[in-house]
C-alpha cells in the first residue's frame, strides 16, 4: 500500500512536470517568434493546439494524484482517450501525405502511453484511498 502512495505521488510529479513542459513548449510554438515556429519543423496546428490545452489538464490531474483524489483517475483517462484520438487524427493526416516530423510520433507515443499508465495507475491508488477512508470509524 505504500508503495503505491509513493508511485502515486511519483506520478503526479511526472505529470505536473510533464504538464509545464508542454505548455511551455506548445506555446513557444503557437505563440513565439518567427524562429521559434521554424525550429519546430513541420508542425501540425491540431496537434500542437491540442498539447498545449492538454498541457493545463497534465497539470491538474497532477496535483488530484497528489492528493488523490477519484476525479485525477477520471481526468487521466480523458486525457488519455483524448490524446490517442488526436494521435489516430494525427495519423491521417500523415497517411493522406501531410507533413511531420518523426518528434511528433515518438512524443504523441509517449503521451499515450503515459497517460494510459497514469489512469490505470490513478484508479488504482483512488480506489485505495477509498477503501482506506471506508474503513476508518466515522466521527460521532
Amino acid at each position: 500500500m505504500r508503495r503505491l502512495v509513493r508511485c502515486c505521488l511519483l506520478a503526479s510529479l511526472i505529470a505536473v512536470f510533464f504538464g509545464v513542459a508542454t505548455v511551455v513548449s506548445g506555446g513557444s510554438v503557437l505563440f513565439g517568434s518567427d524562429e521559434q515556429r521554424a525550429a519546430a519543423g513541420a508542425w501540425i496546428p491540431f496537434v500542437v493546439t491540442f498539447n498545449f490545452a492538454a498541457g493545463f489538464a497534465y497539470v491538474t490531474a497532477g496535483i488530484g494524484l497528489w492528493l488523490r483524489r477519484r476525479w485525477a483517475a477520471w481526468l487521466a483517462s480523458i486525457i488519455a482517450a483524448t490524446t490517442a484520438l488526436v494521435f489516430v487524427a494525427f495519423g491521417v493526416h500523415v497517411l493522406a501525405g501531410g507533413d511531420y516530423e518523426l518528434r511528433t510520433v515518438v512524443a504523441m507515443t509517449v503521451r499515450t502511453l503515459l497517460w494510459l499508465g497514469l489512469a490505470v495507475l490513478a484508479f488504482r491508488a483512488t480506489r485505495h484511498a477509498v477503501l482506506d477512508a471506508s474503513a476508518r470509524p466515522s466521527a460521532p
